[in-house]
């Protein structure tokens, strides 16, 4: 599909958010129908076991420029890249991703999107969140491995609110495998380490605003084992 400039697709991961998706589609919509061209709020539904997806397409009555998908549940990392190449597919010029659990601020967005033609991707950095000591500590613990192995210095890899050109985010999907767990990650430390344009902002990052986060710290601990050799595999193909 012909891309049209300034196109934006918001991408949202959703698992079991009845309780926030409301307000975060709400909160959300209102950018995507501000800028136009064809732009879209896509909410990919993981295969939800409570009632985000019957929220979702009531929602989509309401909300024109709102774009409803769902699939079998396979995690957060392999639906994010679900809607990552699902906006590629579509021709957007811009990517956007955040989550639905209500922890970022929607009134940030704009110092993101006023850079989109200097920087070909803007990335959030959270120096204060406030969702628990346990995960700041395993992001910096993450930051600094992936120092390590790949030689990076990066301040959050793995934030969900960046602004992305689809040019970029293309060029790099493909090293990816779709199941994978990380993808925001691993396009992180590939922008960094090939010197891409980016620039990291900084941003608030709240308390989860409703529901039970699905990912607790013993997933996150079998995720990081996984990781690791994931990242020694990535690294011998750079």
């Amino acid at each position: 599909m012909e891309k049209v400039t300034d196109r934006l697709y918001i991408v949202i991961p959703a698992y079991n958010e009845e309780e926030n998706i409301g307000k975060v589609v709400e909160q959300w919509h209102p950018i995507a129908e501000g800028i136009g061209q064809g732009s879209r709020l896509v909410v990919i539904d993981d295969g939800s076991r409570d009632d985000t997806l019957a929220i979702l397409r009531e929602l989509e009555k309401q909300y024109p420029c709102l774009l409803v998908k769902t699939k079998p549940n396979s995690g957060h990392g392999p639906t994010l890249l679900v809607g990552y190449r699902f906006a590629v597919e579509e021709g957007a010029e811009y990517v956007f991703q955040t989550d639905s659990d209500g922890q970022t601020d929607p009134a940030e967005f704009d110092a993101f999107w006023e850079l989109r033609k200097d920087c070909d991707a803007v990335i959030g950095s959270r120096p204060s969140r406030q969702d628990g000591a346990s995960r700041v500590f395993v992001e910096k613990t993450l930051c600094r491995i992936l120092r390590v192995v790949f030689g990076v210095k990066i301040p959050d890899a793995n934030a969900p609110f960046r602004l992305m050109k689809t040019e970029l985010l293309e060029k790099y999907l493909s090293r990816m495998p779709e199941d994978y767990n990380l993808p925001n990650v691993m396009l992180t430390t590939f922008f960094a380490y090939y010197n891409e344009n980016i620039r990291f902002l900084d941003v608030s990052f709240k308390p989860r605003q409703g529901g039970t986060n699905s990912i607790n710290l013993r997933k996150i601990v079998k995720i990081g084992w996984k990781a690791l050799g994931d990242f020694e595999r990535f690294k011998k193909e750079m």
